[in-house]
């Protein structure tokens, strides 16, 4: 007997696909996008940069191997849905003490499997990222049309993941201190900083630079997050205050923050950037990394050019600027993850070069 689909997703342009539900029952209106990892749902799903998205996997088999307790990026997951061929609710790992559905189900996070991923992972390559309509499939085409167009997908997602207070995260061998403006902070950006010897102070997305200054810290992290960078008006004013007055490292959004903070402009990418298969090279030493990366907005090359900054390394796939700096400021930001969890190893070596700027500058004082 063949079991009736029971969810349905409609896109704005009038595309309709069926499937059937996992995690939470609920009917919502999304950003869809896509991403190409091959492993590393947990992540996915707990990375704050999904804010207001529904995340169709490319890779067919998900939740095969459960959900582990110290692999979440943030301690409540807000990503919009999750979007899958093939779901798997017995997973065969000893690290595992939840499935996918049952975590899912938990924090109200809607998934439809069954679907033609790769049709669908195509129309949005083809046609770009768009809104998605999650709901069940008695709703009629005209209906789910009418609620996409009257329905607006919230903007400042970075305001609703950001820390609403300061907290610290030690290090066991503490060398330098970080002052990390949390945008939507992956965990293991702050495990990376303390890894090297970094105790992180994390503050507020819209932490006054004169408040920042009072912690007295050795260096500025800028993290990753949600959405266009343009609608944290506060975060690049205080980024503004605070170059040249300490090293700044700046990850994904906070990279666009930075350039924005130095007069440049961003624009929004077709389908944006997702997976940990993305070729990135470094303009300085010519080598290429393999990089992982969570972003829909670019930085404008001409206007970086009218700016202090200079870039340092550049997208194989599209020209996309990928990394920036600005020596005399001992400011440096990447548009992909050097903590790359999931992903790979090659851009690790940014965090090293990060303590390198705050030991000069001690050194110096």
């Amino acid at each position: 007997m063949v079991r009736e689909f029971d969810r349905k997703l409609i896109l704005e342009d009038g595309q309709e696909y069926y499937g059937y539900g996992f995690g939470a029952d609920a009917d919502c209106v999304l950003e869809i996008v896509f991403n190409t990892s091959m492993v590393g749902y947990q992540e996915i799903l707990s990375d704050p940069s999904y804010t207001y998205q529904a995340v169709v996997m490319t890779y067919p088999l998900i939740g095969n191997y459960g959900m582990a307790d110290d692999d979440y990026e943030t301690a409540t997951p807000t990503i919009g849905a999750l979007i899958v061929r093939e779901y798997n609710d017995e997973p065969s790992n000893f690290r595992s003490t939840a499935t996918l559905g049952e975590v899912m189900l938990k924090y109200g996070i809607p998934g439809v499997y069954g679907v033609d991923t790769r049709k669908l992972n195509r129309s949005i390559r083809d046609f770009g990222s768009r809104k998605v309509l999650i709901t069940k499939p008695s709703t009629t085409l005209e209906q789910g049309l009418e609620i996409l167009k009257s329905t607006d997908i919230p903007r400042n997602a970075v305001s609703k993941v950001s820390s609403k207070e300061i907290w610290v995260s030690p290090a066991e061998d503490e060398k330098f201190h970080v002052a990390l403006i949390d945008c939507g902070v992956k965990l293991n950006i702050i495990r990376s900083l303390n890894k090297v010897g970094c105790r992180v102070t994390v503050v507020p997305w819209n932490t006054p630079a004169e408040e920042i200054q009072k912690l007295n810290p050795d260096g500025i992290c800028i993290s990753n997050g949600p959405g266009d960078p343009t609608d944290v008006p506060q975060t690049i004013e205080t980024v503004r205050n605070l170059t040249g007055k300490y090293p700044i490292f700046g990850i994904c959004l906070g990279h666009q923050i930075i350039s924005l903070a130095y007069g440049a402009r961003t624009y929004k990418l077709k389908f944006g950037h997702r997976g940990g298969n993305h070729p990135v090279r470094n303009l300085f030493t010519n080598k290429i990394e393999i990089t992982s990366q969570n972003h829909s907005y670019a930085v404008d090359k001409d206007s970086l050019m009218e700016t202090s900054l200079v870039p340092t390394h550049i997208n194989i796939l599209d020209h996309t600027i990928e990394g920036v700096k600005c020596d005399k400021d001992k400011v440096f930001s990447v548009q992909y993850h050097p903590e790359s969890a999931p992903g790979p190893q090659d851009s690790t070596y940014l965090f090293e070069r990060f303590l390198k700027l705050m030991e000069e500058v001690r050194n110096n004082a």
